[in-house]
C-alpha cells in the first residue's frame, strides 16, 4: 500500500532504497537520483542479497560506468574505515545505528563484490539483451554465433536494402512497389524521403505489429482504408470527379446566386463571373478549374470566407446567400475526403515500401549473421513474451527468475515500449505463481521523471511510462508485497531563485504541454538555503538592417557583420564586467565577486561561444576559454590543412590564395594586388 510520506529529503531517499520494498521513484533533476541508486544496491547487499542476484539496467553506458565506478568506491572505503567512521555512514544510509553483525558485513562486501563471477549485473537495456540472447540463441531463433553490427555497418547494409528496393520498383512497374515509391518520391524531398526510409526502419517493430495483427500487408491496408472510411479503389480523381459531376451541385441555386451577386458590388459580380463560368463548364472544364473555383468561397487556410455576398444583394435574396453557404459546407466536405484519401493512399505506400524494405533489410542481416541494435531489444522482448514459441518463453522465465532477486530500472521516462516488455516480463516473475509465495523478498526499483523524457527518442513514451507504473502498482500490491510511490522534489544542484522560477512557468498554461500531464506537480524545492539568485529574462536579439554596400567597392575589408549573437555576447560581457567593477557581493561567502565565481552555461558549443570569449577578453575579463573544441574548425588547424592540399594538389588557386593570405605566409593586400597585376601582365 502507498504510504504517507515525508518531505525530509534524507527519510524519503531511505524510503526509495529500503531493500524490503519495490519502489517507483519520480526524481526531478538534481534530487539525488544517483545516490539512491547506489544507497539502494549497497542496502540491497548489506540485507544478504548476493550481488550476483542483482540486475540494474541503465539508459547509456555513462550512467553504467557511474554507477559501476560508485559501488566499488563506497565499498573500498567501508572496508579499511574506522569503527567510528563506518557506523556513521551506515547510520546516515539506513536510518539506523548499525548491528556489529551489519558492520563486519559491510567491511566484506568489497571481497564478495570483487569476487562475482563477471562482475555485478550494471548494464545498458541493449548490453543486457545481447547478453541473454547469447545465453538463449537457440530458442530465440538465432545462429549461436551471431554478432552485434556498428552504427557504420547497419547504414551500410540499409543503403543497401534501400537501393535493391528502388531498382525493384524501378524495374517492375505496374506494381505495388512501384506505385508506392512513384506516390512517395512525387510528394516528398529526396532528404524527407531518406528520412521516411529511416523512420520506417527506426518503426520496425511497430510495423512488423501491425502487419502480423492485420494478417499481412493487404489486410492492414484494407483495415487502414476501411478506419479512414476510403471505399477501396477510391482516389483523389474519383473523388473530384464525383464533386465535379452535373448532379452533385446544385446549378439552379447557384445560377440565381450569381443573378444575385451581380447587382451587387464589384467583388460580388466578379464571384458570379467566376462560379458561372465553372458551372457552364464539361466535367472535364470543371475538374481543370477547380482550385480556382475552389478559391471563391474558400480561404487558403480551408475555412469558408465570412463574407461570400456583400449586404444589399444578401438582403435582396437571402436565399442567395444561403446557398453559396450550403456550396461552401459540400466543397469543405470534399476536401476533408479528399485529404483522407490522401492520407488512405500515401500511409498504404508507406507500408508497401516499409514491408519492402525491412523484409530485404532482414534478408541482408540473416545472410551475414549480423544483428543491430534494435534486433537486440526486439529479439529479446520477443523471447521473453511467448513470440518466439510458448515452451521457450516459460523456460527462459525459469532459468531467469532462478537468478534474479531484484531489477532496478534507471531513466525510466526514456524507456520504449519494447524495452518495457523486456523489463515487464522478468519483473513480474517476482509478483506471479511461486515468484510471489517464496520466503525470499524480491523487488522492482525504478526510477525516472517524465519531465525529463526525450519524448520519441527511440521511441521514448510518457503513456507508457504511467502505463507501467499502475500495471507495476496493481501487481505488486495484489501480490501483498509493500509497494511505494516516493517522489523526490528537493534540489541539491540549484538555489531558490531558479527553482521558484521554473515552478512559476509551468504551474499553468502551454509550457506544461509535452512535459507534464495535468494531474502532475510540478514542484521543486531547494536544498540550497540562504543563497541569493535571480532569474533576469532579456529580450530576443534580432538582427538590425544593414545598410547596403557600394556595389562599385573593392573588398579590400572584411565586413563587420552586425550578427545577433556577437551583441548578445558584448551585452553579456558588459554585465559582467560591470558587476566586478561595482564589486557584486556573492551572498553565499560573503565577499565581492571573482571572474572564477561566473559560469556560463549554454545549450551547445556553437559560435556564440567564441564570441563571448573574444568580448570578455576585449574588455579585459579573465576567462578559462572554452571547455572544448572542434579541431578542424580552428584556424590554425585550417591553415594547415590548407598547406597540406597545395603539398598535393598545387593547381588549385583558391587553396594557394588562402594558403598566401595565412600566418604562414602572411601576404599582405598591397602585395597580393600587385602579385595580381603582375600575374595579368605575365598572361
Amino acid at each position: 500500500m502507498n504510504d504517507t510520506r515525508p518531505t525530509d529529503p534524507n527519510v524519503l531517499q531511505r524510503l526509495a532504497s529500503d531493500p524490503e520494498s519495490s519502489v517507483w521513484v519520480g526524481a526531478s533533476a538534481g534530487t539525488g537520483k544517483t545516490k539512491v541508486l547506489t544507497d539502494r544496491v549497497l542496502r540491497l547487499m548489506l540485507a544478504g542479497t548476493d550481488p550476483s542476484r542483482i540486475l540494474c539496467l541503465t539508459f547509456t553506458k555513462a550512467a553504467a560506468a557511474e554507477m559501476a565506478n560508485r559501488i566499488p568506491d563506497r565499498l573500498s572505503v567501508w572496508a579499511v574505515a574506522e569503527e567510528d567512521r563506518l557506523r556513521a555512514n551506515l547510520h546516515a544510509l539506513t536510518g539506523h545505528e548499525p548491528s556489529r553483525g551489519e558492520v563486519v558485513a559491510a567491511r566484506r562486501l568489497f571481497a564478495r563484490v570483487l569476487d562475482t563471477a563477471g562482475g555485478m549485473k550494471i548494464q545498458t537495456i541493449h548490453a543486457f539483451c545481447q547478453s541473454l540472447l547469447r545465453r538463449f540463441p537457440l530458442e530465440a531463433g538465432l545462429a549461436p554465433n551471431f554478432e552485434v553490427m556498428d552504427d557504420r555497418t547497419a547504414e551500410e547494409l540499409l543503403a543497401e536494402a534501400k537501393q535493391s528496393v528502388l531498382l525493384a520498383g524501378r524495374y517492375e512497374p505496374g506494381g505495388m512497389l512501384s506505385g508506392a515509391v512513384d506516390l512517395l518520391t512525387g510528394s516528398v524531398s529526396e532528404d524527407e524521403f531518406n528520412e521516411l526510409l529511416a523512420s520506417l526502419t527506426a518503426e520496425r517493430g511497430r510495423l512488423k505489429r501491425i502487419l502480423d495483427a492485420q494478417g499481412g500487408l493487404e489486410p492492414a491496408i484494407a483495415a487502414l482504408r476501411a478506419g479512414l472510411r476510403v471505399a477501396d479503389g477510391e482516389t483523389d480523381l474519383t473523388v473530384l470527379s464525383r464533386a465535379c459531376a452535373a448532379g452533385a451541385v446544385d446549378e439552379t441555386g447557384l445560377r440565381r446566386a450569381c443573378a444575385t451577386l451581380a447587382t451587387g458590388t464589384k467583388t460580388d459580380v466578379e464571384r458570379g463571373i467566376g462560379i458561372q463560368s465553372w458551372l457552364d463548364g464539361d466535367e472535364q472544364r470543371r475538374l481543370r478549374g477547380w482550385t480556382d473555383y475552389l478559391s471563391v468561397y474558400l480561404t487558403s487556410e480551408g475555412e469558408p470566407r465570412k463574407a461570400l455576398m456583400t449586404k444589399k444583394p444578401s438582403e435582396a435574396d437571402p436565399m442567395a446567400l444561403e446557398i453559396l453557404q450550403r456550396e461552401a459546407a459540400r466543397l469543405v466536405a470534399i476536401m476533408e475526403e479528399r485529404r483522407r484519401v490522401a492520407v488512405a493512399a500515401h500511409t498504404s505506400a508507406l507500408l508497401v515500401l516499409g514491408e519492402a524494405l525491412l523484409g530485404r533489410y532482414q534478408r541482408l542481416k540473416d545472410a551475414r549473421g549480423v544483428l543491430d541494435f534494435d534486433d537486440l531489444i526486439l529479439a529479446a522482448s520477443s523471447l521473453l513474451t511467448g513470440g518466439a514459441g510458448a515452451d521457450a518463453c516459460a523456460w527462459v522465465l525459469f532459468k531467469l527468475d532462478g537468478g534474479l532477486d531484484h531489477v532496478l530500472i534507471d531513466e525510466a521516462q526514456d524507456t520504449n515500449p519494447e524495452q518495457w516488455a523486456v523489463v515487464s516480463a522478468i519483473a513480474e516473475e517476482f509478483f506471479a505463481g511461486l515468484g510471489a509465495r517464496d520466503d525470499r523478498v524480491r523487488t522492482l526499483f525504478v526510477v525516472g521523471d517524465d519531465k525529463q523524457s526525450i519524448f520519441s527518442f527511440q521511441r521514448a513514451d510518457p503513456a507508457e511510462f504511467a502505463r507501467m507504473r499502475r500495471h507495476f502498482d496493481a501487481k505488486v500490491n495484489a501480490a501483498n508485497r509493500t509497494w511505494r510511490i516516493v517522489d523526490l522534489q528537493t534540489s541539491f544542484r540549484s538555489v531558490g531563485a531558479v527553482l521558484a522560477a521554473v515552478d512559476k512557468i509551468f504551474a499553468g498554461g502551454l509550457a506544461r504541454d509535452g512535459v507534464a500531464g495535468p494531474e502532475v506537480e510540478v514542484r521543486h524545492v531547494a536544498h540550497r538555503r540562504g543563497m541569493a539568485g535571480r532569474v533576469e529574462i532579456w529580450p530576443l536579439v534580432s538582427p538590425q538592417d544593414a545598410a547596403d554596400p557600394d556595389p562599385w567597392s573593392l573588398p579590400l575589408e572584411p565586413e563587420q557583420a552586425d550578427k545577433p549573437v556577437a551583441r548578445l555576447a558584448r551585452t553579456m560581457a558588459d554585465r559582467i564586467a560591470r558587476w566586478l567593477a561595482d564589486g557584486e557581493m556573492l551572498v553565499s561567502r560573503n565577499r565581492p565577486l571573482r571572474p572564477g565565481d561566473i559560469m556560463v552555461l549554454v545549450r551547445s558549443r556553437d559560435q556564440f561561444v567564441g564570441h563571448l570569449v573574444r568580448a570578455l577578453k576585449d574588455i579585459g575579463v579573465p576567462v578559462a576559454g572554452v571547455d572544448r573544441m572542434v579541431l578542424t574548425e580552428q584556424l590554425a588547424v585550417m591553415d594547415l590543412m590548407a598547406l597540406a592540399r597545395f603539398l598535393v594538389l598545387p593547381e588549385d588557386d583558391l587553396n594557394l590564395a588562402i594558403l598566401l593570405k595565412s600566418p604562414l605566409v602572411g601576404l599582405s593586400e598591397e602585395q597580393d594586388r600587385k602579385s595580381t597585376r603582375l600575374n595579368s601582365s605575365h598572361t
